[in-house]
């Protein structure tokens, strides 16, 4: 290839990689109304915007993987928590975590429930907008994981049926192998349920994250139901379990940061969300943690 050859190749190759760029520009463009839900944008939704500038959330979050990485991602969080759990935090951060044993950073803002109410508008836009995934890999809370990222020491442990202190771990916190075992079945829906069981619930004894640990959930379980505490209906365990997901709250686990004027945080779309069968997997594997 001659000098006027290789020049003009390279001018080609220049004017094809132009086209196709701006026409992924054009297309991409094209998309972002329905990607992003424009048609969602009401007035709050912008209002809620504006707290978020007006307090310099991002100086500590990220949204879409923009922002300070110093504090968790937010792009899902109001799938992930639910508006009531976010307007009771917002309101006084203090009261969900321990300053001295958590070092507690998030700082009370003294937002009117006003703001507190639009800046939930606006994370809820966010959480529904569709970004492909990314960022891949979110600053999640504390023990929190999505399928297809990377789990905690203490999950990793779990999986692999050793604890971090080395002793062995309960079998139902396992996953076993076999489509047909419904345990196993069931710590699959645990990990992939909308939201996922794990970003709220640790299986580590004593991690109490934005709901109570689930280790030895079933020991715990056959207890209260005898107990004067019980408020529910159920049996026992497997239909205390089976209450509780779907309907949280029936019994109120103690706790400002589990539920406010006695109705719990937990979302009780799980009954619509999850098939029958898959409702079945989850208590069986909840069930097998003693």
């Amino acid at each position: 290839m001659n000098k006027k050859q290789s020049r003009t190749f390279a001018i080609a190759c220049t004017a094809v990689a132009t086209v196709a760029f701006l026409g992924l520009t054009i297309d991409s463009h094209r998309q972002f109304p329905k990607l992003t839900n424009a048609d969602q944008l009401t007035p709050q939704v912008i209002a809620g915007k504006d707290v978020w500038h007006k307090f310099n959330c991002v100086n500590c979050h990220t949204l879409f993987g923009e922002g300070a990485y110093y504090a968790p991602d937010l792009t899902k969080i109001a799938k992930l928590r639910g508006d009531a759990y976010l307007q009771a935090y917002m309101r006084n951060p203090a009261q969900f975590y321990d300053e001295q044993r958590h070092r507690r950073l998030m700082p009370k803002q003294d937002l009117s429930d006003e703001e507190i109410r639009n800046l939930v508008s606006f994370l809820t836009w966010v959480s529904n907008v569709d970004n492909q995934g990314w960022p891949p890999r979110p600053i999640l809370v504390t023990g929190a994981t999505f399928p297809g990222t990377d789990m905690t020491a203490q999950q990793q442990a779990e999986t692999s049926g050793e604890k971090t202190d080395g002793s062995a771990v309960p079998p139902g916190a396992r996953p076993l192998s076999g489509n047909e075992n419904p345990i196993a079945l069931g710590e699959r829906v645990f990990r992939a349920a909308t939201p996922a069981c794990a970003a709220c619930h640790s299986l580590a004894p004593g991690v109490n994250m934005a709901g109570p640990s689930l280790s030895g959930v079933g020991s715990r379980a056959a207890q209260l139901i005898g107990s004067p505490d019980y408020k529910g209906k159920a049996r026992d365990v497997a239909g205390y379990i089976r209450e509780a997901v779907q309907s949280p709250s029936a019994h109120v686990v103690p706790g400002p940061m589990y539920s406010a004027n006695g109705v719990s945080f937990m979302p009780d779309t799980y009954s619509k969300s999850l098939t029958p069968e898959q409702l079945d997997q989850l208590v069986a594997y909840l069930s097998s943690l003693r």
